[in-house]
């Protein structure tokens, strides 16, 4: 069976994790990273810790909806 999930990465799709939001992108996504990974969570703010759910995992970088 064919697998396209990215490799190397430190989080999976479904699982949650406490993160701390670092920046905000153009988008206006907060932005936190886990072992350097890029994860974008909408409606955030800098400096919020929070516990986010990840919906989708690319090869370089996920994105998360706070909980």
């Amino acid at each position: 069976m064919f697998n396209d999930s990215p490799k190397n990465v430190p989080v999976e799709e479904g699982k949650e994790y406490d993160v701390t939001i670092e920046d905000v992108g153009r988008g206006g996504d907060g932005i936190a990273r886990l072992e350097g990974f890029v994860i974008f969570v909408p409606e955030t703010e800098k400096g919020e810790t929070l516990t986010i759910r990840i919906t989708s995992v690319k090869q370089k970088f996920a994105f998360g909806e706070r909980l």
